[in-house]
Parts: C-alpha cells; sequence; structure tokens
C-alpha cells in the first residue's frame, strides 16, 4: 500500500506536500508550528488539513503493521498463499484486513470445531463438494458413539455446523452482504414501554434507511438504547442475500441441495447477520460521532474566538434562588477586587437590600458591565440587573454570558489554587466575569467536553474527543498568541511545544526573575530546551521588551529577514520606535524578486510583512461584538412576527439555537435558515454570528421558541 499516494489523493495535495508533512511529523514538530512557519515545505497547508493529514497518516500506519501482523500468523500457520497474501496487502480498510484474517483467527470452542473433533470435517467436505447422491449413506461411515456421533442424523448435522462456519468466514461473502444491508437495510427502533412519555417519543416506531438516517439520529437512538428505554435491529434484505449465498454455493441439480439451503440459512441467522449488524451499527456511529466530531470542533472553534472586552471592570454574577447570587468584581486584568453574596431571587426576595449593595460596588470601582450566568435563576436576575441599571441612570450594559463548564472549573484543583479562600460560587462569578473580558483565556481552563457547543458528545469515543477538541484549543491558543506575562499555566499547556511541566515552570520563572524582556530569555526556563524553543517562541508574545519583533508572530528564526526588510524598504530607526509600517505594502514592487534578495521564501515573508503591519494585532478583533443589553425581554413579551437580533450559542445537525435576550434560547431550524436548499446549517452560521431572526411561534408553557433567519 503506498501510503503517500493515498494521502495525496484523498487531501488533493502534492506529492512533495505529503512527504515533506509526514518528514515535519517525524521529526516532531507541532501542528501549529508546521502550519505557520513551514509553509514553504507544505505548501501552506492549513491547521485543519494537518490535522486530518495527522490522523490519517496515524490510521495507516497502524493498518500497514495491523496487516504484517495477519500476515505473520497465517504464515505461521502454514496456510498463506501468495493470493491471499495479495488480498491483504491491498486492503484498504481494517475491516477488509480482518475480514480476510477471520477464518484462520485463533477461535475459542464453537459448533464448527467441536463437529472437526468428532471427525466430521471429511463428511463436510463431502457435502461440499456436492458429487456424493447418497450422503446419508456416506454419514453411516462417521457414526461413532464413543465421539458423541450416534446417528446419521447427528454426523450431517455436525457436518453442517462446519460448513455454516466456513460460509460466515468467507471474506467475499461477508462483503457483498456487508454492502446489500448497509444499501438496503432499514434501521428499526421500538420503544420498550410506549406509555412512558421520554425524550425517545419519536424512536418509540420508528424505521429508516440505513443509507440515508442522519448522523444526529443515530445518536439519539443509540442514547436511547443504552438508557434501556429503546430497542433497536437492523432488517436486511434478507431473501435477497440467501439467494445470493446459495446462488455462489449450491450447483445445479445438487443432491444436497436442501442440506446446503438450511445450512446458508443457519449460517447467515446465526453467525453472519448479528456480525453484520454489529458492524453497520459500528460504523453508523462511527459516521455519525465523525459529523458531529465537526460539528463540535467548529463550534469551540467559534467560541473560543469571540471577540474580548477589554479595558473593563467587570462585574460577574452567577445566579441562584436559595443560596444567593454569588458576586465578583474583577479589574481589565481579570484580578479579582471584590466578591460579595446578594439575594434578590425567591425565596428570599431581598431586592432592595441587593441593589444597595451592588449600587456601591459598582460606584467604587468604576463598573460599566455586568456578565450575567444563564444557569439557574438567571431569568429572575437579569431582571433584577435591568432594574438596577434603570435606576443607576448611567451607561451600564449587561451580558448573558453561557456559563456551561463554570461548575466544573469552580469545584477544580486548578481554581482551588487560584482562589484558595473562596467558595465555589465565587470562583464560578470570577469565571462568569473573565469570559466577557476574555474567553479563550477563561475557557482553556475548562475541559472542551464541559463547555456546552456539541451534541451527543457524551455518547462519542472519549479518548478521540478529548484528542480531537484539545487539537481545536491548542489551534486557536496558537493562532491568537499568548503574552507569556500574563498568562496563566492553563493557556501556557496549549502553546505549540509545551506541556504542564514547562507551562508551570514558566509561571515559577516570572515569580522569581520579573517579567521576561526577551525571547532569548524564555530558553532559560528548566525543561524548556532548543526543540520546545523552536516550537513555541514564535506563539509566545513578549509586549513590551526590548525588541518589538518579540510582540509580533515573527519567529525568531526570521528576525535577519525582517530586520533585513525593513532596512531594504528605507524605513528609519524613529519608524521602528513608533511601529511606522502601515505603507510597508506600497513599498514593494515584486516580492518574490524581494524574497529571494531577502534569502527568504515567498510565504514566510508575506507572513512577516502581515505582521509588521499590524504589530501584536488580535484576529479576535475581527470576530462579531456580544450583544450589550439594557433591559430584560420574558417569553411573555414574545409575539409572532416580532423581529429580533440575536447571538448564535449552539450549531447542531438540525438547526442553531440563538439568545434572543430572553431565558430560553430559540430554535432556528435548518429549514428556516435561508431560502436556499442547505446540507448543514454550518453553511449559513457559526457559534458567535450576531443574526436577525423573527418569531415564528412561542410556547411559554413548553419554554420552546421557534424561530426562522428567513427575509
Amino acid at each position: 500500500m503506498d501510503i503517500i499516494k493515498i494521502l495525496q489523493d484523498e487531501l488533493g495535495i502534492k506529492k512533495h506536500q505529503v512527504e515533506n508533512t509526514i518528514k515535519l511529523i517525524e521529526e516532531g514538530n507541532t501542528i501549529p508550528f508546521i502550519a505557520r512557519y513551514r509553509k514553504e515545505l507544505t505548501g501552506g497547508l492549513n491547521d485543519e488539513i494537518l490535522r486530518n493529514f495527522g490522523e490519517r497518516y496515524a490510521y495507516l500506519l497502524n493498518l500497514e503493521a495491523r496487516k504484517e501482523q495477519v500476515i505473520k500468523s497465517i504464515e505461521e500457520q502454514d496456510k498463506l498463499t501468495q493470493e491471499l497474501r495479495l488480498a491483504i496487502e491491498n486492503a484498504g480498510t481494517m475491516t477488509e484486513v480482518e475480514d480476510l484474517y477471520l477464518p484462520y483467527r485463533p477461535k475459542k470452542r464453537t459448533r464448527a470445531t467441536i463437529a472437526k473433533e468428532k471427525g466430521l470435517e471429511p463428511l463436510a467436505v463431502l457435502i461440499k463438494e456436492q458429487q456424493e447422491k447418497d450422503i446419508e449413506g456416506a454419514a453411516v461411515r462417521f457414526i461413532d458413539a464413543d465421539k458423541g456421533v450416534e446417528d446419521v442424523k447427528t454426523a450431517i448435522e455436525g457436518a453442517k455446523d462446519i460448513l455454516a462456519e466456513e460460509i460466515a468466514d468467507n471474506a467475499a461473502y461477508r462483503g457483498y452482504i456487508r454492502s446489500a444491508t448497509f444499501k438496503k437495510g432499514m434501521l428499526i427502533s421500538k420503544g420498550k414501554d410506549k406509555e412512558e412519555q421520554t425524550v425517545y417519543d419519536m424512536y418509540y416506531d420508528y424505521s429508516e434507511a440505513v443509507n440515508s438516517i442522519p448522523g444526529h439520529r443515530i445518536l439519539a437512538i443509540n442514547r436511547g438504547e443504552s438508557e434501556k428505554v429503546l430497542s433497536v435491529k437492523i432488517e436486511a434484505p434478507t431473501e435477497e442475500i440467501l439467494q445470493y449465498l446459495e446462488k455462489k454455493i449450491i450447483l445445479k441439480n445438487s443432491p444436497v441441495q436442501t442440506i446446503l439451503e438450511e445450512t446458508i440459512a443457519d449460517s447467515y441467522k446465526r453467525l453472519i447477520a448479528p456480525a453484520i449488524e454489529r458492524d453497520i451499527r459500528n460504523e453508523l456511529s462511527e459516521r455519525a460521532e465523525d459529523g458531529a466530531l465537526e460539528v463540535f470542533k467548529k463550534n469551540l472553534y467559534q467560541l473560543l474566538m469571540q471577540a474580548p472586552i477589554k479595558g473593563h471592570h467587570v462585574m460577574g454574577i452567577d445566579p441562584a434562588y436559595r443560596t444567593g447570587c454569588k458576586i465578583a468584581v474583577v479589574d481589565a486584568t481579570g484580578k479579582k477586587l471584590a466578591k460579595t453574596v446578594i439575594y434578590p431571587t425567591p425565596p428570599q426576595n431581598k431586592v432592595e437590600e441587593a441593589k444597595k449593595e451592588l449600587k456601591q460596588l459598582i460606584e467604587s470601582y468604576k463598573i460599566d458591565l455586568l456578565s450575567i450566568g444563564n444557569g439557574t435563576a438567571s431569568r429572575e436576575t437579569e431582571k433584577f440587573a435591568a432594574d438596577l441599571i434603570k435606576e443607576i441612570g448611567k451607561p451600564i450594559h449587561y451580558v448573558i454570558v453561557n456559563e456551561a463548564g463554570a461548575s466544573v472549573y469552580s469545584a477544580s484543583k486548578l481554581a482551588s489554587e487560584e482562589f484558595p479562600n473562596d467558595d465555589v460560587g465565587v470562583r464560578s462569578a470570577v469565571s462568569i466575569a473573565r469570559r466577557l473580558q476574555d474567553p479563550l483565556a477563561e475557557l482553556v481552563k475548562i475541559d472542551p467536553k464541559a463547555i456546552g457547543v456539541g451534541q451527543y458528545q457524551h455518547d462519542m469515543n472519549q479518548k478521540r474527543l478529548e484528542t480531537a477538541l484539545g487539537g481545536v484549543v491548542e489551534g486557536a491558543v496558537n493562532e491568537v498568541g499568548v503574552d507569556i506575562n500574563t498568562a496563566s499555566a492553563s493557556l501556557l499547556q496549549y502553546v505549540a511545544g509545551i506541556k504542564k511541566t514547562v507551562s508551570q515552570n514558566i509561571i515559577l520563572f516570572r515569580e522569581e526573575n520579573g517579567k521576561f524582556m526577551t525571547r532569548a530569555q524564555i530558553k532559560k526556563v528548566k525543561g524548556l530546551g532548543p526543540k520546545v524553543f523552536e516550537q513555541c517562541a514564535g506563539f509566545l508574545r513578549i509586549i513590551e521588551g526590548t525588541n518589538f519583533l518579540d510582540a509580533t508572530g515573527v519567529h525568531p528564526e526570521s528576525y535577519e529577514i525582517a530586520e533585513k526588510l525593513l532596512d531594504e524598504l528605507g524605513y528609519t530607526k524613529e519608524d521602528l520606535k513608533h511601529r511606522n509600517f502601515k505603507d510597508i505594502h506600497s513599498r514593494i514592487t515584486d516580492i518574490e524578486a524581494l524574497a529571494v534578495k531577502l534569502d527568504s521564501g515567498v510565504p514566510t515573508l508575506k507572513d512577516i510583512i502581515k505582521e509588521l503591519e499590524k504589530p501584536g494585532r488580535d484576529p479576535r478583533e475581527d470576530m462579531p461584538q456580544p450583544i450589550l443589553h439594557s433591559d430584560v425581554l420574558d417569553i411573555k413579551d414574545l409575539k409572532e412576527g416580532m423581529k429580533l437580533k440575536g447571538t448564535v450559542r449552539n450549531i447542531v445537525d438540525f438547526g442553531a439555537f440563538v439568545d434572543i435576550g430572553v431565558h430560553q434560547d430559540g430554535l432556528v431550524h435548518i429549514s428556516q435558515m435561508s431560502s436556499k436548499f442547505i446540507k448543514h446549517p454550518l453553511e449559513v452560521v457559526k457559534v458567535g454570528d450576531i443574526v436577525d431572526v423573527t418569531i415564528l411561534t412561542v410556547d411559554p408553557v413548553k419554554n420552546k421558541i421557534a424561530l426562522s433567519m428567513k427575509a
């Protein structure tokens, strides 16, 4: 199997791109580093393509290793033919390899192996050859009471068991049956107790074609089955499959036709069908997981890349009823300044006392933004905040923040180390405030699965989910860049090449030596060797250092090129001092010739120019800003036809959930997203988008709001 050719064809890239990327991966380079600083070698492959490349390359390597194991095992049994070797070597999937290996795989005792122990294999051969006209007469020779073969019937049944297993182990038959079942089979689900009302009601008597059922329905049915609410099976085109097997196995005018028909039916029902059903259910689940994972990754990326709101003192509010609303005030850097608890919600309803206390905090700390978590009691707390803002009469706004994962963070070891003297409520309030100031820096402290922008994430392969989402966080962190002098250990450990121990050592170095003033100082951190420095240096920023290039995404290995470029284009020391390079493009007439002169690749030179034009630019600045509220809507205020602005909070296969300023997010079904046909909501919107919506229906009893984005 030519791995390079496979990757080339599947990813639609050139041979040298595949070869260079494999070499870079094998040398231990990280995906962010390869994507950002090795564009000349990869031909500019982006982070997403490189991660898919890495995953597929690892699969193909494992496939090759498995093929070697299988060939060796069959060879040791002295059963490897040249034809079988070629079939294994040319197999494109693990399933194909395992199908070919099945007849040679060491088995537990089966009905077939027991029959072989009784000496019935020659009788099975006679039946298979279909030449013996008196098979019952031939079977007499195999009667042996000592071996448990009491009569002719027992002998023939044992021979049939041997043949049934042989048929079931045939790779070609299994391939056809798997394909036929996938193309023409139906997935059937039934409710175990149809009187019981559950979220799986629609699947109580449900069927859909295997080859067209959407991934989100697969995952929902799987969950219903695991919760023992649903029973699920695949209904295959059994008659067609049996006819196929009979045509392949039974000769015309066969003297043992009836015996073989019974054997084929037994083989299919007892051995093949259950295995194929497992295979197809697994394949459907894997495909559904793949789709859900892609949606989750895109949602998570957009959430992490939400625009930060900088330069504000923020009051974080973690709403609650009985235990009160926890309040935390943080400064513009996220440092906690004050904390308290108020009780404006039932059962205490101490509204006036709560207003008085918050007015004092707002005045004392010059607060102009309130960040309110969207969990329990959020609705009442939002109304309280809106009334408070009206009374203050100053330009103060509030934002409803998705608090998913805040409770996970607040109870974590990390939070207890950061705020050892505060309870989980205060920690959660701090997290809610910081999510508004810098979503990326705060969300990296939380397990990505707990952030709440996926669907059925708890039903997926958790190891794979963790790896994929970790890659998304890593990609986002490195795209934005990290201020090494202010970043937490949680943020630093997502920087390319930096592991947990090194991130903690960076914090320790800061505490012992003060701020980093140059990137060169980073090399002094314990455990941060030359390879790690190469990987991380370009993503770590030193904002007020001695070299302005340290505040940019220009890698230290390219400083000489950057300096030569500025000199070549006639920039003065005064320009360097004020970082005045906005007209850099107008001074370049031929970038290819300039790259040759500076001994640089064109992609690297273009990236250097981009960084010099906007030194220290945050790519999140281009993202939609959060909607700031000063008043509140209730679900009872909504009317059909009302037009509102909203923020996309989550995207799933069947639509998008939009925050329109009431406690319950509204659903824009995929059919209401565009006048044109779309296959997936991600074609139209992404998490964090600000969208115009129209109210279609409101159900205050079920707390459901249907929205439309159509004009």
